[in-house]
């Protein structure tokens, strides 16, 4: 393809180049108005400057992949309000066994929960939980920020859903949720692997404590921390924290009604020791009647009063009608926790068969909508609007910058010693996405590169056309490793960790550089001997 005339060369290339700026640095000072506003900013510009004409620009928007990430979002949300990723929390430190044993769990259940919740929800909600855990063994934070950060990045390609790039290919490419899981899943296993070898030969010294300087109580207070930990990330747009009251619901209906005192004694009770009591807020003074050895006395059940003496020291709990209510209420909990897992898992298992992605996650998401029998304005405003809009902006953007035609010359430069038949051209191509991710964001990469490496690969077959989606997923993804400047989830880790209350810590660019350059080239290297 032929460059378009030098007007449309020159204006396109200013306006990707301002919606390159303000997507890589969404804060620069001349202009911070962000990414979102920025991929407004160039369509736009593509617009007014002629690159699009309006119904260009409205054909550039990819729906199928906004439908996509809209309900895995919506599905994300249940899920957060279900209190799954406080159990994948509460994960990292079951009797664990010291810092080695931390780090492998944290790679672990960073990479397969980013496989199927995104690699930056896994990182937004692991975050503080990874620097109460390092605090917990006053060891320094930065090798399980590392971990959490680089594990989700290599775990999130094995899926469609597990980042936004994924999700393009899959759509764009034709790849079913079950095939792109078996191409890549190989190689994002020994991945994980080869990065948590990495991880423990680099910060060996770091992760060795003896046992005299570990905390006895260490294990107890984390588990007592995780228990009572609620998500808040305020900061952060791309998924919202769940409902802070989600962990109290389940006391609303004691506390609304009656007051519960406990009174318990570790020693050995004494006779006549009142062991529960459950004595209500109203007329309580009054209705209460003393009990004696001997005596039982009925109580008024409408008065919900009920108190119990033990003369053989076993408590036996008369429940009140509001104790009933809260049982009531809790089983009720407990069912709606198993249908939005259920439904998680249907979603799944439909990808997998291979319904069409996109509706299959809608249709989740509303099905959850339904089933919350409630007004779903809460949970869709959890939803990140800002991102299904810097996509929109986005997709208009990068299509104006390919109709300057200066995309298709430099691959005509470049497809002669990038075909994926030989080693040479894969690990040309290879080099070619990993330094495009970095320097333009992996998204804007495989909508650069997707459709022309793709062509490339299907003049030699059917196969290798799929085989080529599958590299530039594994590829892009990986490269998020190389800095920290590499993917939003690195991002969302570093900035999560300087924010966090009383646990504050800066993981620096430097920092990331020296564990992520030589992880990202080996792992990238790894995954193109197995990919399928």
């Amino acid at each position: 393809m032929a460059l378009a005339p030098t007007s449309k060369v020159v204006l396109g290339s200013i306006a990707f180049a301002i919606f390159w700026v303000l997507a890589v640095f969404p804060a620069v000072p001349f202009l911070p108005i962000g990414r979102t506003a920025g991929s407004l900013l160039g369509a736009m510009l593509m617009i007014i400057f002629k690159v699009l004409t309006p119904d260009q620009a409205y054909n550039a928007i990819d729906l199928p992949i906004l439908g996509l990430l809209f309900g895995t979002m919506v599905v994300t949300v249940f899920l957060e309000r279900a209190n799954m990723f406080k159990y994948l929390g509460k994960l990292l430190s079951w009797k664990s066994k010291g810092p080695k044993d931390l780090l492998c769990r944290i790679c672990l259940i960073s990479a397969l929960s980013s496989a199927f919740f995104t690699n930056d929800t896994s990182c937004i909600v692991l975050t503080e939980f990874v620097l109460k855990i390092a605090r917990q063994h006053n060891l320094p934070p930065y090798p399980f920020l590392l971990a959490l950060a680089s594990s989700a990045n290599i775990g999130s390609s094995a899926t469609p859903i597990g980042n936004p790039q994924n999700l393009v290919i899959a759509i764009q490419g034709k790849i079913s949720f079950g095939r792109f899981l078996t191409g890549i899943l190989p190689a994002m296993l020994v991945g994980v692997v080869v990065n948590v070898l990495m991880l423990i030969a680099m910060y060996w010294k770091v992760l060795t404590i003896h046992k005299d300087e570990e905390d006895p109580i260490s294990e107890v207070v984390a588990e007592e921390e995780i228990i009572s930990h609620q998500f808040s990330p305020p900061t952060m747009s791309h998924f919202t924290s769940s409902n802070s009251q989600e962990c109290k619901g389940s006391l609303e209906p004691i506390q609304n009604s009656s007051q519960v005192h406990f009174m318990r004694n570790q020693a050995t009770p004494q006779v006549n020791e009142v062991q529960m009591v459950f004595s209500s807020t109203k007329d309580s003074t009054t209705n209460s009647k003393e009990w004696t050895n001997d005596e039982k006395e009925e109580t008024n059940p409408s008065k919900g009063v009920a108190v119990v003496v033990d003369n053989s020291i076993e408590a036996r709990v008369v429940l009140s009608s509001e104790g009933k209510d809260y049982i009531k209420v809790k089983w009720k909990k407990l069912l709606w926790k198993f249908s939005v897992y259920a439904i998680t898992l249907v979603m799944l298992i439909a990808m997998l068969l291979g319904l069409n992605m996109a509706w299959t996650a809608i249709a989740a998401a509303i099905t959850l909508l339904v089933l919350d029998f409630k007004d779903a304005g809460p949970s869709l405003d959890k939803v990140s609007y800002a991102l299904l809009i810097f996509f929109c902006g986005m997709f208009i953007t990068v299509d104006g910058f390919k109709k300057t035609g200066i995309p298709s010359v430099m691959w005509d430069l470049m497809e002669p010693y990038s075909r994926i038949n030989h080693a040479g051209g894969t690990a040309i191509l290879a080099v070619v996405i990993l330094v495009l991710s970095n320097l333009a964001s992996n998204v804007p990469t495989v909508l650069l590169l997707g459709a022309r490496v793709a062509a490339s690969a299907a003049a030699i077959s059917k196969e290798d056309e799929k085989k080529a989606w599958l590299i530039l997923a594994w590829v892009s993804t990986i490269a998020g490793n190389f800095s920290l400047l590499g993917s939003a989830a690195n991002l969302i880790v570093c900035e999560q960790a300087r924010r966090a209350p009383n646990l504050g810590y800066t993981l620096t660019f430097w920092t990331h550089l020296k564990f992520g350059l030589p992880s990202t080239l080996i792992v990238t290297a790894i995954g193109l001997i197995l990919i399928k």
